[in-house]
């Protein structure tokens, strides 16, 4: 490749669209050292922090989401909306990329339609298994798409899609690190079942109150547990446990993921795509306990592809607190349903996905 290759990435909003914009800039710059990247977000959101941090420049763009409740508010939304227009459009003039690549998330909508009007090529990538809003507006101009799931043609034209699966955090799939030696970082030992149970870096309420409500049966259950409060929590549940004698629990609010799911023998999560793409990857039992606060209920979705292969099993949200605890008992102690849940759910794997996505953006940018 002669041209030095630009490329813009667009999206953020969660963790969830930023790992895998990381990791796709990540693989292009694998395989073009001199690529000149350039990310546009939301001012305000986590990706103005996060990229940075990744070593990358980012632009802000104003726009923000819809008030499906108070209609009013939509007059401000609808001018960021064109004010985010017009900012993106100066910022492909000055950047003159090749290739944008949308992740999903407010700030890729103004961005690849302005790229997709200005004859710039355009690949989208969607994590979920049900397509979110801005993602199926911008797939008429999109020349590819990029799914993580298999029968995504009821919202794409089947002809630009493929199945690529979700880059992850790569330092996740290059650890070395036994299970003993993940579980003496907890203090564990390796001769006990441990399930870990993870809310993301921010928690999750339901996941929490399930484990406060049962704290008699934990520690009488012979089980380890490695419990990731998030930080919105800690400090709570902190409180509360200081009165308590527990020999087999850990509780968090950050934790090491390469130690916690290394130490797993059953993993309890939201269902959220950057975190059931690692489950795949890793071949770990999980537990799916979807968020009913995301748009289009598209986490219950991601958690039905994967128990519908019998990969995963899943407790509903308003079901949780009551079930939660003993089912995840009852299946770390059951070693065939743990070996079947593991080989299953593997089976979904989708390897290399960051580099796959990678080569059809440099495709794309080389026409």
């Amino acid at each position: 490749m002669n041209k030095e290759l630009r490329v813009i990435i667009s999206g953020g909003g969660t963790g969830g669209h930023i790992f895998p914009a990381v990791s796709i800039a990540n693989a292009i710059r694998e395989l073009q050292p001199d690529a000149k990247i350039l990310f546009v977000g939301a001012l305000g959101r986590m990706e103005m922090q996060r990229v940075p941090q990744a070593g990358y420049e980012i632009k802000g763009l104003p726009i923000m989401g819809f008030d499906r409740k108070n209609l009013l508010k939509n007059v401000k939304v609808l001018y960021h909306v064109w004010e985010s227009q017009r900012m993106a459009k100066q910022i492909i003039r000055e950047f003159q990329p090749q290739v944008a690549v949308g992740v999903g998330g407010y700030a890729s909508g103004p961005t690849l339609n302005k790229a997709a009007a200005m004859g710039i090529p355009c690949l989208i990538q969607e994590q979920n298994s049900y397509a979110g809003v801005t993602n199926k507006l911008l797939a008429k101009k999109a020349q590819k798409i990029c799914v993580a799931y298999e029968g995504m043609e009821r919202f794409f034209p089947q002809e630009k899609i493929i199945l690529t699966g979700n880059p992850v955090r790569q330092a996740l799939l290059d650890a070395k690190m036994t299970r003993e030696e993940a579980l003496k970082t907890f203090g564990f030992d390796a001769t006990k079942k441990t399930i870990l149970v993870t809310g993301g870096s921010l928690g999750a309420r339901t996941l929490n109150e399930s484990m406060k409500q049962h704290l008699d049966q934990l520690r009488e259950s012979g089980v380890q547990f490695i419990w990731q409060t998030g930080r919105y929590y800690y400090n709570d549940i902190d409180q509360l446990m200081k009165d308590q004698a527990f020999g087999n629990l850990h509780y968090t609010d950050f934790v090491d993921m390469v130690a916690a799911y290394r130490a797993a023998d059953l993993v309890i999560s939201r269902a959220g795509a950057s975190s059931i793409s690692e489950i795949c990857l890793l071949g770990k039992p999980v537990i799916l306990v979807p968020s009913p606060n995301v748009a289009e209920d598209h986490q219950t979705k991601n958690a039905m592809a994967l128990v519908n292969r019998q990969a995963a099993l899943m407790v509903k949200d308003a079901e949780a607190s009551e079930k939660l605890v003993q089912l995840a008992l009852d299946t770390v102690r059951d070693e065939a349903l743990l070996k079947s849940l593991s080989e299953n759910v593997l089976k979904m794997a989708l390897p290399d996905s960051a580099a796959i996505i990678a080569k059809e953006v440099i495709k794309l940018a080389t026409r």
